[in-house]
């Protein structure tokens, strides 16, 4: 999930009067301007769970990785990559993909590494999981597919990986939506301790830092009870259904998920060192770089790791074209449980 240091102030649930309700969103959607002065379009309300599948999977050999992804809209339209976070799947952008397709973009949704049929092309790779590893698959997955620049939006792993790209290849960028803002790990920052409740939102990264918490996930159903209960303390109000979890989690059967998954969270806390490969990367972001393509940040009211004070926290980061907004009443898994709100910050950044 996030980035723990950037939200060492975050002792509540939810952002309180910060945040906007969905029509109001949209009203302040519709004002989003482009530099042309043309508004950008308001994007229909649909209800989380209007669909429930992709309708097109594929693969694709990109980098050390054989990566499965689902596509939707037109294969010439601007192109849109939605990355998702952890414990969840590309099932979070379900109703926010045809949005955006209708809207004529090429939507791309790749499952992570360790995630559902995404898998390693090499027995001998290390199942290592740095921030700048992830966010290197996803240019290599761009690159592959001949992309030179894409929109791209995210929330959880999928927001930081977004963000490192915007940070270290802006070029590849032409617009980010970041749910929770900044998100780029400072593992130096990590090793310092926060508030109580903030160290009690991250119970899993102390487990998963345990001989206990590693078995736990590397038994399959032991992993994915554990998954389904993070998503009932992450999203409070978010009423899903068995079969809405049941189909996110065949993507956490895959065989290195545990690997990647464990790697990730004792990278950020020092437990473990990286792959050398990515330290020339690790060394850029741990100067935490400013980002300064065309930003909209979102932060969900119920979401416990959401920072307080609106967005104040990371604002400094951006640097470019800019946009804020809490959603009321949302949890962490943002764009599936308010898929509208995630499309229009979509089309809005797009627009900036």
């Amino acid at each position: 999930m996030m980035n723990r240091r950037s939200f060492s102030k975050a002792v509540g649930l939810g952002a309180g009067a910060a945040a906007v309700s969905l029509s109001g969103l949209q009203a302040n959607a519709s004002a989003a301007q482009q530099r042309s002065g043309a508004p950008a379009p308001t994007v229909p309300t649909v209800t989380s769970g209007a669909h429930t599948e992709f309708s097109a999977l594929k693969q694709v050999k990109a980098g050390i990785l054989d990566i499965g992804y689902a596509e939707a809209g037109p294969a010439h339209g601007p192109v849109v990559v939605l990355l998702h976070g952890w414990p969840y799947d590309i099932h979070s952008f379900v109703d926010v993909a045809p949005l955006l397709a209708d809207f004529g973009y090429r939507v791309l949704v790749p499952y992570l590494r360790g995630h559902g049929s995404t898998g390693f092309l090499s027995r001998r790779t290390p199942r290592t999981a740095e921030q700048s590893a992830i966010a290197l698959d996803i240019i290599a997955f761009m690159d592959a597919l001949k992309i030179d620049k894409a929109v791209l939006a995210g929330f959880d792993w999928g927001s930081r990986t977004a963000d490192i790209i915007a940070a270290l290849w802006p070029e590849r960028v032409k617009s980010l939506v970041s749910t929770g803002g900044y998100l780029i790990t400072n593992r130096k920052a990590q090793l310092e301790p926060g508030p109580p409740a903030v160290e009690h939102n991250w119970w899993y990264q102390w487990y998963f830092a345990t001989d206990r918490g590693a078995k736990a996930m590397e038994h399959v159903e032991e992993r994915i009870a554990l998954c389904r209960y993070t998503w009932t303390l992450v999203s409070p109000n978010w009423n899903f259904s068995d079969a809405t979890f049941a189909r996110t989690a065949e993507a956490f059967k895959n065989p290195d998920y545990a690997a990647v998954v464990l790697y990730n969270y004792r990278w950020r806390i020092s437990l473990i060192e990286g792959d050398r490969r990515y330290d020339r990367y690790e060394r850029r972001l741990a100067a935490q770089p400013p980002i300064g393509v065309p930003t909209v940040t979102l932060d969900a009211a119920l979401d416990p790791f959401t920072a307080p004070g609106d967005g104040a926290s990371y604002r400094g980061h951006f640097t470019g074209p800019y946009l804020h907004r809490t959603i009321a009443d949302i949890g962490h898994n943002l764009p599936q449980e308010a898929p509208t709100a995630f499309a229009q910050a979509v089309v809005d950044a797009d627009h900036l």
